[in-house]
């Protein structure tokens, strides 16, 4: 039974599904993980980000809920992760929970940041209402609610810089679908 004051987790998911589009990412970045996205639930049940709305069609794109067992991640079974888990106090969890749910209901307002994700490659910050690339979006969440570690991130951040936040402690590393937690 928890208590009401225990701490509870936020998952930051760092991928590598190996689509066409992720392999092109990793040799031009050299970087394992090209992808981010956020879940509350310990299980990764449920993750949120910015990505393809059709697991067929990379280039369309927009805020998606994300599983192992549907989408991309089913679709590319071999999908590599890291899971990294922040502790956050039941009242920023909560707040997290309802602007998820928020953005879920009205997700047609919300569209990928395509110019900003080319030009974070040149170091070259563009952000737009209601856009985002995935992990322009997941520093946002944890901005927003005033996460511990989250100002370290950079205007411009990639899905590797999540691995040096302070106080995100690696929980997982290997194929999405083998995870379990709990």
């Amino acid at each position: 039974m928890t208590k009401a004051n225990e701490l509870k987790q936020v998952y930051i998911v760092i991928s590598q599904t190996g689509t066409v589009l992720s392999r092109i990412l990793k040799l031009n970045t050299g970087a394992e993980y090209n992808h981010a996205s956020i879940s509350l639930a310990d299980d990764l049940s449920v993750m949120y980000s910015f990505g393809r709305r059709n697991p067929y069609n990379p280039f369309w794109g927009g805020f998606v809920t994300e599983s192992a067992h549907f989408g991309t991640f089913k679709r590319f079974a071999k999908t590599k992760v890291t899971v990294l888990a922040v502790d956050v106090s039941p009242k920023k969890y909560e707040a997290m929970s309802s602007f998820l749910d928020n953005m879920l209901i009205t997700r047609s307002d919300y569209g990928y940041n395509y110019l900003g994700l080319c030009l974070a490659a040149f170091n070259i910050c563009f952000k737009r209402q209601n856009r985002y690339y995935c992990s322009e979006f997941v520093r946002e969440v944890l901005l927003k609610h005033h996460i511990k570690g989250s100002k370290q991130l950079l205007g411009i951040v990639h899905p590797m810089n999540f691995l040096n936040m302070p106080y995100a402690r690696t929980v997982y590393c290997g194929k999405l679908k083998d995870y379990s937690n709990g």
